[in-house]
């Protein structure tokens, strides 16, 4: 019994001295249960939204304030003209605005009744659906606390406008999200185990003695997996496109180019992982799991960034997902151009270089 139970201590401390071990039993469930924790949820937080107060008298200013205060919304910016709100939507940081019509407060009072018009965009349906709900409970608790002690009761009838997805179809939001999911995951995971095969099958000797430099070698390993991606994303867009009817309101060839720029980049981090790994299990677990969850909690595929604390948005923003998801719909559904796009587009060029440019520097040093 003594020696079964020193086996069993040799065990524990055997675990205890692998540090791969104790992160996947306690640092993976604490990462997860914290990131699911605070990103799984329906509030909504700091929500930016624009206001154009085409009366400016105290009931408007009021009501502004109490949807500023309620700390749910930032206020972006105050529009002077109904032409600017379809510029506002396309730079893409605004999610609703409220437009009080004109004599506002006075038709209040001699009516008893006025109107105020939200409109959301509704790229995002369920984000756009709550914003809408929060925005209107507040303007009702505002005309329900005045009619308290009022005789005659006043009444607020917020019209409701979702843009660019008037029918509130989610297949609007979930075929970006998946797009970007899935080129990343299978052109990460495909390039992922090639170097590693090669280690693993014992002809990486062939390639340390071929004519090659590692740039080419580098190159000659991706370019295949490249023109097999495009196709993938060829066909993601066309299903997209013919079978779930997603609208394509700007440049195809735009969309085509920015898809091929964000498959290369996935690829390139997965030849990034495969020169950084020694098996090709390990490198699957870390292009699967690693990119997987991320992708789906972090770059607003399923849940707003807004509402995440500040550094799981600041992680938010070093996964390349997030920036292509942003680019789809701007283009897919919103009908916009390079020029909208172009800050997105720079930051997944400038990963992908970044991540070659690794890649080399890894093989290099292997090759010595």
């Amino acid at each position: 019994m003594k020696k079964f139970i020193g086996f069993v201590i040799k065990e524990f401390n055997h675990i205890f001295r692998d540090f791969q071990t104790m992160l996947i039993l306690f640092g993976i469930p604490v990462a997860q249960l914290l990131i699911f924790g605070y990103v799984v949820t329906n509030e909504l937080k700091d929500i930016k939204i624009a206001i154009l107060d085409q009366s400016k008298d105290d009931a408007t200013l009021e009501i502004s304030n109490k949807i500023i205060a309620s700390g749910y919304f930032i206020l972006d910016q105050n529009l002077k003209s109904d032409k600017d709100i379809d510029k506002i939507f396309r730079q893409g940081n605004v999610r609703l605005i409220v437009i009080f019509e004109p004599d506002f407060a006075k038709k209040l009072e001699r009516e008893h009744t006025a109107e105020v018009q939200l409109i959301a965009d509704a790229s995002d349906a369920n984000t756009a659906n709550l914003i809408v709900n929060y925005t209107s409970g507040i303007i009702y608790n505002y005309i329900n606390s005045i009619n308290v002690t009022n005789e005659l009761p006043l009444k607020i009838i917020p019209e409701v406008r979702m843009v660019y997805n008037e029918g509130m179809k989610g297949v609007y939001m979930f075929v970006p999200g998946t797009m970007a999911m899935i080129l990343m995951l299978i052109s990460a995971l495909m390039t992922s185990v090639s170097i590693v095969r090669e280690k693993e099958m014992g002809t990486m000797e062939v390639l340390l003695v071929s004519p090659l430099k590692p740039g080419q070698i580098i190159l000659g390993k991706v370019i295949p997996y490249v023109a097999l991606a495009f196709i993938d994303a060829i066909v993601i867009i066309a299903l997209g496109y013919w079978v779930f009817g997603m609208p394509i309101r700007g440049s195809l060839l735009l969309l085509i180019a920015e898809s091929f720029l964000y498959i290369s980049m996935a690829l390139s981090l997965g030849l990034f992982i495969s020169t950084v790994t020694n098996n090709q299990l390990a490198a699957m677990f870390i292009s699967f799991f690693a990119l997987m969850l991320p992708t789906l909690l972090l770059s607003g595929f399923i849940f707003p960034i807004e509402n995440m604390p500040l550094i799981l948005q600041w992680l938010s923003a070093l996964l390349p997902p997030r920036w292509f998801i942003v680019i789809i719909k701007n283009i897919m559904l919103k009908g916009v151009g390079f020029e909208y796009v172009w800050k997105e587009t720079l930051i997944i060029a400038l990963t992908m270089i970044g991540f070659i440019a690794l890649s080399i520097k890894k093989f290099k040093i292997r090759l010595e």
